[in-house]
């Protein structure tokens, strides 16, 4: 008896720490907690591409959002609902709810694979939010997921701010919700508060007490620890943990999905989504969002795999792996140098050596004495060139394009909203950016084609979206690469 329960604790040690397994998938928030984010908007078109997008690098569950709030949330869910039934989509969809019996009615209308219903469970939101007493809570609660439950649909509860209430009464809501038939429980860490120590210790204990529920993390960033505690929670037992693409949300917002994947995978040797994928969901989401990353972002960052010190430069280029904790390419991203006075000889001349230019050691020198003498915020290739021919005499003809480049100036329609015609545009074949700028055109599109009849194919396309008055083309003939040119996927 003794050897059998040995043998089922050692397969679950096994279960859990064998690299490339996991009991734990990623709920993707960003169509209902990022849009909470002050300011971001997603029309209906972006919902559908963030909520495929999220299908495509293997998010488990995309929650898309409460059909209640407006009615364009709706229309969006029934389409992403239908793309799901269609097998366009294989993420499991969730729509969230109040405990309210006419919202939860309506989100289960919508035919999702769960409805998500949540009520504030500490004592500061059921005294001054909902002004009910811990039993009438209780009560609450069984009665709305049991409603939700009658309609045929998988229910998760979420506890609000249940890092703020007694543990024990924590440990009665979760019982309660499971009784009555939610399979899930999300512990809900609403203002950040959580540590690392206290989400681990909450969520075993909640475990311990509750036999046979599945518990979801749901922390906020306030504190800038919704990283470091949601991996906490995982190993108290957790085994679902919610994300946003660029951890947008309320406030501070949420658990970052790049930076939980990539951390989960440096931790545990599992790719809970297709790491490759990170910086074009960032990308898209960006767009839709309106809100950039700061280059010191982690993962996705532009900065993030740029290294600028002469010792760091001199040991990325001995071994990635003195200053990289992974190598960007598994998230898609690509390593760069940033030139300027901090840097060394290696990596000035690993720099000169990737644009085809070889020197002797003294005119090396030279040139790293000449960038070391500026005070330049970062040199780019055509400045380090430019020290070259300074010190060499050797002159370096710049870069011909051998596609076709062109920019696109577009003005826009008065009756018609730039932003609605910049995103038709965006996803048009030949487009590399699209930016909205003042003065008298409205936007700019850069395009690349690889010949003349695919580029005024190109700028047909552009000129047929409704809403474009007028065009004009400018063709790049050359162009000098910059440092800062990154390609990101």
């Amino acid at each position: 008896m003794l050897y059998s329960w040995l043998s089922f604790l050692n397969s679950c040690y096994l279960w859990w720490h064998v690299p490339g397994e996991s009991r734990v998938s990623i709920l993707d928030s960003t169509l209902r907690e990022g849009e909470q984010t002050p300011g971001v908007v997603f029309s209906e078109e972006w919902r559908v591409r963030i909520a495929k997008a999220l299908s495509d690098i293997g998010v488990g569950m995309i929650e898309v959002g409460d059909p209640s709030v407006a009615p364009d949330i709706k229309s969006a869910i029934k389409k992403i609902v239908k793309l799901k039934k269609d097998g366009e989509i294989r993420s499991h969809i969730v729509v969230h709810s109040r405990a309210v019996k006419q919202d939860l009615e309506n989100a289960a209308s919508l035919e999702p694979d769960r409805v998500a219903v949540f009520y504030g469970v500490s004592d500061l939101h059921l005294k001054h939010k909902h002004r009910k007493t811990r039993e009438e809570a209780l009560s609450i609660i069984a009665e709305m997921v049991s409603f939700a439950k009658s309609h045929g649909v998988a229910v998760r509860f979420t506890a609000e701010d249940a890092s703020r209430a007694d543990l024990g009464y924590l440990i009665e809501v979760v019982k309660t919700a499971y009784e009555a038939g939610a399979d899930r429980v999300s512990i809900a860490d609403t203002v950040g508060v959580f540590t690392p120590d206290r989400a681990r210790e909450v969520f075993a204990k909640v475990k311990a007490a509750v036999p046979g529920v599945r518990l979801d993390i749901h922390a906020h960033n306030d504190f800038g620890m919704a990283v470091a505690n949601s991996l906490a929670a995982v190993e108290g037992g957790a085994d679902v943990v919610h994300t946003t693409v660029n951890g947008l949300g309320e406030r501070a917002g949420i658990t970052p999905l790049q930076v939980f994947a990539a951390a989960y995978y440096y931790h545990k040797g599992v790719k809970l989504v297709e790491l490759k994928k990170l910086p074009e969901i960032t990308a898209m989401v960006e767009a839709a969002s309106g809100i950039t990353l700061m280059p010191t972002y982690p993962i996705v960052g532009e900065n993030a795999f740029t290294h600028k010190a002469g010792v760091h430069q001199a040991g990325v280029l001995a071994n990635p792996e003195t200053y990289e904790p992974i190598p960007p390419e598994v998230v898609g991203r690509t390593r760069d140098f940033s030139l300027d006075k901090y840097s060394g000889r290696k990596a000035i001349q690993h720099r000169l050596e990737k644009l085809g230019v070889s020197l002797q050691p003294e005119a090396l020198d030279k040139v790293v004495e000449e960038v070391k003498r500026m005070n330049a915020p970062r040199l780019r290739d055509e400045d380090l060139l430019e020290i070259v021919e300074k010190v060499s005499g050797v002159r370096y003809r710049a870069i011909v394009n051998r596609h076709i480049e062109a920019y696109i100036w577009l003005k826009v329609a008065n009756n018609v909203y730039t932003t609605s015609v910049a995103r038709r545009v965006a996803a048009l074949k030949n487009v590399v950016s699209v930016s909205e700028i003042t003065g008298e055109y409205d936007i700019v599109v850069k395009l690349v084609a690889e010949n003349t009849e695919e580029l005024n194919q190109a700028i047909e396309s552009i000129r047929q979206i409704k809403g474009v008055a007028s065009t004009f083309t400018s063709i790049v003939l050359k162009e000098l690469p910059t440092i800062s040119m990154q390609t990101r996927a």
